[in-house]
């Protein structure tokens, strides 16, 4: 299953910081991050708890870029 989020991020650098992170998460298949519209879509593994998974992501997102935002 794939959901948007909307973000805020600063620059393109940063986002694809957050893309990383994001995809390194455990429960995430894939993760992309578009930095002009401001968006990040996640893409979840078969039976993984999205709330739990996004919390997880937010939190390694925060741990490479401190003042970023996912808005779950």
């Amino acid at each position: 299953m794939k959901k948007t989020y909307a973000i805020e991020v600063d620059c393109a650098n940063c986002a694809n910081k957050m893309e990383a992170a994001a995809g390194k998460t455990e429960g995430v298949r894939a993760c992309s991050v578009n930095f002009m519209m401001q968006k990040m879509t996640v893409e979840f593994q078969d039976g993984a708890d999205r709330s739990a998974v996004m919390e997880a992501v937010r939190r390694n997102c925060k741990r490479v870029e401190s003042d970023c935002e996912v808005f779950i």
